[in-house]
């Protein structure tokens, strides 16, 4: 189904008004399915993001700033977003005795052990999204969206 038909437009889009309105309803709809799957294990997408990044350090502390940039989201409120998984238990937050503006943030093993049974579903949820596309098209796609970027 074209665009113009999902959003029920009156009138023709141009090519990139198209492009722009396709990608924003795409980037929607993932979201949508992302907040239901990540809604099983108590978490936000962003939260899931945030414990990425922690499990990427391989237990060494990052700081919130650092997190931050490598967001997906850079809209995100991190500060609020670690608050919360710090009441979960999944993360810890220390701040330096020496440098009080420099905190270390870490996953906890509680944290780990959530991303481990979100890797037993994760899979099957990407899989479900991108069931329409083959592999060929799946590389070509990612080509495009980094050009799209300038990247």
């Amino acid at each position: 189904m074209s665009i113009e038909k999902k959003i029920k437009s009156t009138i023709v889009l141009d090519i990139d008004t198209k492009t722009v309105i396709n990608l924003m309803h795409i980037g929607s709809w993932v979201n949508e399915k992302n907040v239901t799957f990540f809604k099983q294990f108590g978490l936000s997408s962003q939260q899931y993001n945030i414990l990425r990044i922690l499990r990427g350090q391989k237990g060494r502390p990052i700081n919130l700033t650092d997190i931050h940039e490598r967001m997906i989201s850079k809209m995100s409120n991190t500060t609020r977003l670690i608050d919360k998984l710090i009441l979960k238990g999944f993360v810890t937050r220390r701040t330096d005795k020496k440098n009080k503006r420099r905190v270390e943030i870490r996953i906890t093993k509680k944290g780990l052990n959530l991303l481990e049974q979100i890797d037993l579903q994760i899979t099957g949820h990407t899989e479900s999204i991108t069931k329409h596309l083959n592999y060929k098209e799946s590389l070509i796609l990612n080509e495009l969206i980094d050009k799209l970027r300038g990247e």
